[in-house]
């Protein structure tokens, strides 16, 4: 990067820089920054598919420029000139135009490449992918939003195993990365990986007031306190986080630029907090961002882009009642897949089935990010991408069927299947009531195991006064990769559901793409 005579203040955002990556066209990618109260500024982009030159006007100390559609590839020179008393220059090089993407969350997005399984391996693989470039906000809170980053963890560089394998926690977060990288390897063109994440975080620290409020939370002026849970990690410390103090001071200075979509890891932090608002409020998260980085970049980011998560791993085999399960389900709006109705043009990694019990950092933190993002990147190249025949969901119910001394559950697609005793369970109602968490379930042991359906026994309970049937739903339900309903491949594991047979009143319930009817 050049700079040349400085004026009175003249500079890019500080989300902008050399090695950056733009979004490609068909998206007009947006650059701006900060200069002199009416002065004028050029700004100049030069390189082997696009030269355009065209100006604006600095007005309220900011300048913002919607550059022309640049196709993917590179490398451009990015200059900026600002005319007039206090004139002043800045050039940008190396700058690629490509797919930008943006990873937010809590400590297992923070989770950086030195942390995984193979670390030494995926480090040295680092140099082989300079056109994924990597960018990290710094941690910061604000009590507003706020109109710029306060500070930068990683300005846009190459990958080097350094910048990837910093101090625990730092950078660069694994997830993030491998995303990208898997994602380059099947485009073939730049990837930009913008990184913003705290571990220990809620999901309302990450969400501006608007969107809160859609979920009956109010402006806090006191603060939440978030408990240890495991001694060795970020999310280890107990934390204070007021609402949206992470949405105004990590997002929102984000909002101007164009991007292609985001992916986030999160949830840990409202296992017990806010659980049964989760599925109001992450929704309305996506929402919100989707709003406002489409108005923010004046249209250029899709006001439906895709937005892809994890749905949480593992914690511990021995509590009972950690909110795991429902979070999980919460994550989903409660349709236990995605997309749904509510969830619209998302994408979700399946990750129940990746414990690690021994992991240094505690089992909250499983070390296996590689499949994680892989299953994050098949979600993507079918959502995103519209890729044609790329499987992204493991197998869902379809239809449950009530016989006299078995159920019959019948699947979206074939199946691999291993067999097990307590993975299903039922639960029973003589008053035709619909089952809770509190109710008593009991094991449905797995009989029969066909090609896109299993046979459960229901001797706990007769076919009558079956009410509930529920799948993996326990923090921990399987061993890794042992879970017992896969995709036919064995590559994606079911997610875990629940469902009843009655609403209330003896009504028959139809729950999403569930139905329970008599044999």
């Amino acid at each position: 990067m050049s700079l040349h005579f400085p004026g009175d203040g003249f500079r890019f955002a500080l989300s902008y820089g050399e090695h950056m990556v733009l979004q490609r066209a068909p998206e007009r990618a947006v650059v701006w920054g900060y200069g002199s109260n009416g002065a004028k500024v050029e700004i100049s982009l030069s390189g082997p598919k696009s030269t355009q030159v065209s100006s604006t006007s600095v007005i309220n100390g900011i300048w913002k420029m919607t550059l022309n559609p640049v196709q993917a590839g590179g490398p451009y020179n990015l200059t900026a000139v600002q005319k007039g008393n206090t004139s002043a220059r800045i050039a940008f090089t190396d700058v690629l135009f490509g797919d930008v993407w943006l990873c937010g969350g809590q400590s297992n997005m923070a989770f950086t490449l030195a942390q995984v399984y193979n670390a030494s391996e995926e480090l040295a693989l680092a140099s082989k992918y300079p056109n994924v470039r990597v960018f990290q906000a710094a941690l910061e809170q604000s009590s507003v939003e706020l109109t710029d980053l306060g500070h930068v963890a990683v300005p846009w560089s190459r990958p080097t195993p350094e910048i990837l394998g910093g101090k625990d926690f730092t950078h660069f977060s694994a997830v993030c990365w491998l995303f990208g990288r898997y994602l380059y390897e099947t485009l073939k063109y730049p990837i930009g990986l913008v990184e913003s994440c705290w571990g220990g975080t809620p999901v309302e620290a990450w969400s501006s007031q608007r969107a809160l409020t859609k979920c009956g939370l109010r402006s806090s002026s006191h603060t939440h306190t978030f408990p240890k849970r495991t001694t060795s990690s970020n999310d280890s410390l107990e934390q204070y986080w007021n609402n949206s103090v992470l949405w105004n001071a990590m997002i929102h200075p984000l909002l101007n630029m164009a991007i292609k979509g985001a992916i986030w890891y999160q949830g840990e932090s409202n296992a017990q907090y806010n659980q049964a608002k989760y599925s109001c409020t992450f929704p309305a998260l996506i929402d919100d961002w989707r709003m406002m980085f489409h108005t923010g970049s004046d249209g250029q980011t899709a006001e439906d882009f895709p937005f892809g998560f994890v749905q949480l791993c593992t914690y511990s085999k021995l509590n009972k009642q950690d909110g795991f399960p429902e979070i999980r389900w919460h994550q989903t709006a409660d349709y236990g897949f995605v997309p749904n109705k509510r969830m619209k043009k998302t994408f979700m990694a399946v990750a129940l089935d990746l414990p690690d019990e021994t992991s240094p950092w505690g089992s909250i933190h499983p070390r296996d990010k590689q499949d994680v993002a892989y299953r994050l990147v098949l979600g993507a190249r079918a959502v995103a991408y519209e890729e044609k025949g790329v499987f992204f969901q493991g197998p869902f119910l379809t239809k449950v069927m009530i016989f006299k001394t078995f159920l019959s559950i019948i699947f979206d697609q074939m199946i691999r299947t291993t067999r097990s005793n307590d993975t299903f369970e039922i639960c029973c109602s003589e008053e035709k009531k619909p089952c809770s968490a509190a109710s008593q379930w009991f094991p449905a042991p797995m009989q029969e195991l066909g090609s896109n359906y299993v046979l459960l026994s229901i001797d706990k309970c007769t076919s009558d006064t079956v009410a509930g049937l529920r799948y993996a739903w326990s923090d921990w339900p399987c061993a890794f990769k042992a879970c017992p309903i896969y995709s036919a491949d064995g590559v994606l594991p079911a997610p875990p559901f629940t469902i009843n047979r009655w609403l209330s009143n003896s009504r028959k319930e139809w729950q999403h793409a569930a139905q329970l009817n008599e044999g």
